[in-house]
């Protein structure tokens, strides 16, 4: 039998603008991290020498970002160095993975206490670095596909067609997304999640910059469509063109935690259990298409579980961009009051290795706050796979 792993805490730093001149932009990322990975031990009285792994994700492992990051950040929140920490790679959902990996370690017996977390600074480490100018692909890749993959823009133009989203329906959402994150910084709703960080001139950050309260409808209407040449059109002649930087997931910084253990050793340090981790589960998909992922995970992750949609209390399905939430509730018939709450990555940030903690966090809280029990996060992820985790409040 294995032991149950459980959540004791959840954090992370605010969101930052991904750009020169955005709130985090002056903060090196393990810096950034360290930050987080100080609080969360501190928060809950827990010696760091305990911790028996950090595991992180970043998906832009150069510059900056290289060299195993999360052990540089672990060593710089002033962890013994007997703790060790790696850093992983699973494109947008590297810190769920990571999640995934630390709760498995738990479960399997060969950890009692794990950190999962994440980084990325994508105004220090622009999104693209670690290719530089060099193809990733080798012959064989282009030999299977002749014609060529795409980025997560066109991908995500690709679902809108198959789906028939329409540029309405994208606006909308997006609007939707800042006007419950903004209703939910309002309300303080993030307070309990969020670790301040100072800058170097002394300036404190408390409160995300990516949203915007005052975004509507009619304010994202005049953008233009964002991932839309000549080339493209071409190729795919029958393509509306609807993704815009407005109902798309802004460039972030950002970083994130989780603190892990066994229910025994959480007993034994006195410690309250938050939520246990039920079920995991990680799928391919297609490459083209790439974002639609989070539709057979959820649909595994639940058929694993024995539950049906209906039993999920609230869901946390990244907006990466608006199409794939969208394409999500059209083929999962789900509840879109359940969906992303507090609203999601389009007005939240989307720092890549950082989001999957920080999407799990926000839907703990949203869980203790209005009383719900299970809770689903998944995240579509670049060259075509999803992960899906399930959480059940304790």
């Amino acid at each position: 039998m294995s032991n149950e792993a459980v959540i004791i805490d959840v954090l992370r730093t605010p969101s930052g603008r991904g750009k020169p001149g955005g709130a985090l932009d002056g903060i090196h990322p393990a810096d950034l991290l360290a930050t987080v990975l100080r609080e969360l031990v501190s928060r809950n009285n827990l010696d760091p020498a305990l911790v028996d792994d950090v595991i992180g994700g970043c998906v832009s492992q150069v510059g900056e970002q290289s060299n195993n990051v999360t052990r540089t950040a672990l060593l710089s929140a002033g962890f013994p160095d007997t703790v060790p920490g790696t850093t992983i790679d699973r494109q947008c959902g590297s810190s769920q993975q990571a999640t995934a990996f630390a709760a498995q370690a738990v479960m399997s017996g060969s950890a009692d206490v794990v950190i999962a977390c994440g980084v990325e600074s994508m105004s220090r480490v622009p999104l693209g670095s670690s290719t530089g100018t060099q193809d990733p692909f080798g012959t064989l890749m282009h030999e299977r596909y002749p014609d060529g993959l795409v980025n997560q823009g066109v991908s995500a133009e690709l679902i809108n067609q198959k789906w028939n989203l329409g540029r309405d329906a994208l606006d909308n959402y997006a609007a939707r997304s800042h006007r419950l994150a903004a209703a939910a910084a309002d309300r303080d709703d993030f307070g309990g999640e969020i670790v301040a960080v100072t800058r170097t001139d002394g300036t404190v950050v408390s409160e995300d910059e990516t949203i915007r309260a005052g975004t509507s409808h009619a304010s994202l209407a005049g953008l233009r469509p964002a991932f839309r040449t000549d080339a493209l059109a071409a190729r795919f002649p029958k393509l509306g063109w609807h993704v815009t930087a407005g109902n798309s997931s802004p460039l972030t910084d950002g970083a994130s935690a989780t603190l892990i253990m066994s229910a025994g050793r959480a007993a034994q340090l006195g410690l309250n259990p938050r939520a246990r981790f039920h079920s995991f589960t990680v799928v391919g998909s297609d490459p083209l298409l790439m974002l639609t992922g989070v539709i057979p995970a959820t649909q595994r992750i639940l058929s694993r579980a024995g539950l049906g949609i209906d039993d999920i209390d609230a869901y946390e399905i990244n907006e990466a961009f608006a199409s794939v939430p969208l394409a999500w509730l059209r083929e999962l018939h789900a509840d879109p009051d359940c969906l992303n709450p507090r609203g999601g990555a389009i007005a939240l940030g989307h720092a890549l290795g950082s989001s999957g903690t920080r999407l799990l966090g926000t839907l703990l809280n949203h869980l203790e706050m209005t009383g719900g029990r299970w809770g689903l996060q998944a995240m579509c992820e670049g060259g075509g796979m999803a992960n899906a985790t399930l959480i059940e409040r304790l």
